[in-house]
């Protein structure tokens, strides 16, 4: 059996320090594989960019919903076309409470729109929810036919079951690892091996036993815990995992 070679599903690579060192880095861990998150069209180049001179680096093209403007559909569209760009993401609905919160009223128009490029495309998308858990069911239940990830799962089973009812994967981070979050590691036990996900969100996402920002290669962390969680071995938790990223991910090769 090969050594177990897992892929980041969400990762910010914009946000670290030296984005290579990282990638090398968890590369030489096992994750053999990244894909990074555009938040607007400026992070979506960047993205790209990476993912051009990192043969490890694969690309979303997507628009943050704490944005406090108005996505750049063209400028997205022409990005999106780009051959190493997997999905659209990341995207999504935040209605906390945060000062920095972008336009709840906006949000949800943006968030339909990128879902229509999403399908246009053929791609999945990555969604971001904060506090919208039952607006983006509405919305994705208005959309039959796409195809995601639920990003950095945080609710309960109840809500697990009504998005995988929706066809969607989940994907869990380090969250999964910490003491207190004993009702993300029930959803990890129930969710159809053929929806599992994993990630990091770097540089968020720190798992238990870690401090500082989260690095790439970490994230070995979190599939130890949803191996053991599932009463899998590493390496097939690793096959499973990249049979669900070529799932989903038509684009991606590891």
């Amino acid at each position: 059996m090969k050594p177990p070679s897992f892929v980041d599903t969400h990762i910010h690579l914009e946000e670290l320090s030296d984005w290579r060192a990282a990638v090398d880095e968890a590369v030489a861990a096992g994750v053999t594989g990244l894909i990074a998150m555009g938040t607007d069209a400026a992070t979506t180049r960047g993205a790209i960019a990476m993912a051009e001179a990192h043969p490890a680096v694969w690309a979303a093209a997507g628009h943050h919903p704490l944005n406090t403007s108005a996505p750049d559909l063209a400028g997205l569209r022409e990005l999106a076309a780009h051959p190493r760009v997997v999905a659209i993401g990341e995207v999504g609905l935040d209605h906390s409470p945060d000062e920095h919160a972008g336009p709840h009223d906006a949000q949800e128009d943006w968030f339909r729109a990128l879902i229509g490029l999403a399908l246009e495309l053929g791609l999945p998308v990555c969604v971001h929810i904060r506090d919208s858990a039952d607006d983006v069911l509405r919305v994705l239940g208005d959309f039959p036919g796409l195809s995601g990830v639920i990003h950095y799962w945080s609710l309960d089973a109840a809500y697990a079951r009504r998005f995988l009812d929706l066809g969607f994967h989940i994907s869990f981070a380090g969250t999964l690892t910490r003491g207190s979050k004993e009702h993300i590691r029930e959803v990890a036990k129930m969710v159809p091996t053929s929806r599992l996900l994993l990630e990091t969100d770097a540089p968020w996402g720190t798992p238990r036993g870690r401090s500082g920002a989260m690095r790439p290669a970490w994230m070995l962390d979190t599939a130890r815990a949803l191996a053991e969680i599932r009463g899998l071995s590493l390496e097939e938790l690793a096959e499973i995992e990249e049979a669900n990223v070529s799932s989903l991910f038509a684009r991606f090769s590891c």
